[in-house]
């Protein structure tokens, strides 16, 4: 398995964009502007990764962006769409590609990483710590979690 970055890798941009769209339901089209605007400008936010099997198949992916979709703005950036295939999981596919994710952050000068999710117990395992809960655009409350970048 390797992971690679959209911005880095630009010719996976499409492939990756219709990936999580099919994952999350949020238009093909929204991923590929967002992927676009990090091979632009790699010196911070957005940013995709990917990992890839040896034939070249995406088996898990996740972004970092400004904000996921909630009412704090301050807590910046955010990970979001993290996605494993179902016959990849429990393989520690995931918590790679947070520990890739955290590392890029550090090179980009971010202390802190944010994220927001219904899930429990999955992201204390991977080092990350409940800070509140947030109301997202819908105007649900959710989890949001922290973690810090540097060690």
């Amino acid at each position: 398995m390797k992971i690679l970055k959209i911005s880095a890798h630009p010719s996976y941009k499409e492939k990756a964009a219709l990936w999580f769209s099919t994952k999350w339901g949020i238009s093909c089209q929204a991923y590929s502007e967002s992927m676009q605007a990090a091979i632009v400008d790699q010196s911070g936010v957005p940013e995709w990764y990917i990992m890839i099997d040896e034939n070249q198949n995406i088996v898990a992916g996740a972004g970092i962006i400004e904000n996921d979709f909630h009412e704090r703005n301050d807590l910046t950036p955010n990970l979001c769409a993290l996605f494993v295939e179902e016959n990849y999981r429990k393989k520690n596919l995931a918590k790679q590609l947070l520990n890739f994710a955290k590392a890029d952050c550090v090179e980009k000068g971010f202390k802190k990483l944010y994220l927001i999710k219904d899930m429990n117990d999955f992201y204390e395992k991977c080092g990350w710590h409940f800070l509140m809960m947030v109301k997202v655009d819908e105007g649900e409350l959710i989890k949001m979690y922290e973690t810090q970048t540097l060690v």
